[in-house]
């Protein structure tokens, strides 16, 4: 039986999961501390090398069997999947809270998500990567795709279920089998998800998990038997995983990263004012600002409605709930991931203040021991800062004169992810469709949010041009042709 994690005194003896069984890692102790008392939550050694190494070499025995069995057998496991993860929403929902300090009603969430997927993931392999036969004369032509073997999968701590789970599903329809090594910050999510999977009686060795941190994750990435790299997290880590396979074309590396995303607040009907304010905040300030299509800029044109979008904005913001994952009634966000993380972000609002930003609200901790942070506003019209993406509830403002300005400052930016305009004028969006270096695109909507049902990635340094979500399942597969006679 799956229960909740406890606030526990003893190691974890057995945190990786290899060849279908629970295994203790040889490497060095991780302990993941709660954002919101400081107490030890989860305490396990991490994977070596030896430990990797079975790993993967379970993967690689395994895929001969996996890759074989045709689709209804696999899905029949994956199906099994999506049973349990509604039998386990609760639990699910409540160890990532405890991880993350994220809300029980943003986790449910997560969790659904997680079993949406599964449908959508299976009609993607079925029209992107399926079969197909044209018929020419008295020749046939037929197209099947074949699975690259074993896909280590590096999962992020802000949506420690959904991300990961939207990179291991796709492969494991497509035929591939799995290493999963979570983030060192979310640990417990990656173990009980990977219950959930054993409960299936999926074969030994089709996925298996191994806990660590940079090290491990170095380990897994230089291991002779994986054939490809799904990844998603920070652009500094995945620069590094680029550099390292350069020279490796043999092996397919995705690569899901960050932006410094802008907000074009153009013009609006003054009695819509609440709305763009409502809208500027889930974009910026939503899951304590720790999703990559937050709005990290707000691009707001000059003039009276500009300074009174700007008050109604602070006063707002003011007012946001903050608090524990559990408190009734629910806040609308809790806390950042670690205090370490709130000691760099505080620091680096202080840089930018020195760089010449004008604070117009201060973030802020407002609890010793706990990782909430106050949403931050800075008015940095003309300065020159750092191109980087601040992993926080912290938004930058710079006015602009004129539309195409304010398209210039969105994509003055090494990132190319997300941007967003606020406007009435339906001919300013067509414009920035054209003009924008991102992927995602909105129009009087939020930044933040996603549909599986489309594909979801960015340009620049926010990707290589693999995006997930709907088009997963073509970095899952490689396409083979036959020409018969």
């Amino acid at each position: 039986m799956l229960i909740c994690i406890p606030r526990i005194k003893n190691m974890n003896v057995n945190s990786n999961f290899i060849n279908g069984k629970w295994k203790s890692g040889h490497g060095t102790i991780i302990n993941k501390i709660a954002p919101e008392d400081k107490s030890v939550i989860w305490r396990a050694h991490s994977a070596d090398y030896d430990d990797v190494n079975e790993a993967c070499e379970s993967a690689s025995n395994a895929f001969n069997y996996w890759s074989k069995i045709n689709i209804e057998q696999r899905m029949g496991y994956i199906n099994h999947y999506v049973t349990l993860l509604h039998k386990y929403k609760q639990q699910i929902a409540t160890i990532i809270s405890q991880e993350t300090s994220k809300p029980l009603w943003e986790t449910y969430i997560e969790v659904q998500s997680m079993i949406d997927k599964v449908l959508i993931s299976k009609v993607s392999w079925e029209k992107r990567t399926g079969y197909g036969e044209i018929k020419i004369s008295n020749k046939r032509i037929l197209l099947h795709h074949k699975a690259h073997g074993v896909m280590a999968v590096f999962g992020p701590y802000n949506f420690p279920g959904h991300l990961p789970n939207g990179h291991i599903i796709p492969a494991l329809i497509a035929g591939n089998t799995v290493v999963f090594k979570p983030s060192e910050l979310t640990p417990a999510t990656a173990e009980i998800i990977t219950k959930i999977w054993q409960e299936t009686n999926l074969p030994d060795g089709v996925l298996n998990l191994i806990q660590g941190d940079k090290k491990t994750g170095q380990m897994l990435l230089m291991n002779k038997n994986i054939n490809g790299v799904l990844f998603t997290g920070s652009t500094k880590v995945g620069c590094y995983f680029h550099r390292y396979f350069a020279g490796q074309p043999e092996k397919i590396l995705v690569l899901e990263m960050g932006g410094n995303n802008a907000l074009i607040i153009d013009n609006f009907e003054d009695e819509y004012i609440n709305y763009v304010v409502d809208l500027i905040i889930q974009s910026a300030f939503i899951s304590a600002g720790q999703r990559c299509t937050c709005a990290r800029r707000l691009l707001i044109k000059s003039g009276k409605k500009g300074d009174n979008l700007i008050l109604n904005l602070i006063e707002k913001s003011k007012q946001l709930s903050i608090g524990h994952w559990n408190n009734q009634p629910q806040p609308f966000m809790g806390g950042v991931i670690s205090h370490k993380h709130v000691d760099n972000m505080l620091q680096i609002q202080n840089n930018l203040q020195l760089l010449g930003g004008r604070i117009l609200l201060q973030m802020k901790q407002i609890e010793k021991n706990a990782t909430f942070l106050t949403p931050g506003i800075m008015e940095t019209t003309n300065i020159n800062l750092p191109d980087e993406e601040y992993f926080c509830p912290f938004i930058k403002i710079t006015r602009y004169e004129h539309f195409d300005q304010a398209v210039d400052i969105a994509n003055n930016t090494k990132y190319g992810l997300a941007v967003g305009l606020v406007s009435n004028d339906e001919s300013l969006f067509n414009s920035l469709i054209i003009k924008s270096q991102a992927g995602i695109v909105n129009w009087n909507n939020a930044l933040t949010g996603a549909s599986s049902r489309m594909p979801f990635g960015g340009i620049k340094s926010s990707g290589n041009h693999r995006p997930s979500g709907y088009y997963a399942a073509d970095y899952c597969a490689w396409p083979v042709v036959s020409l018969i006679n």
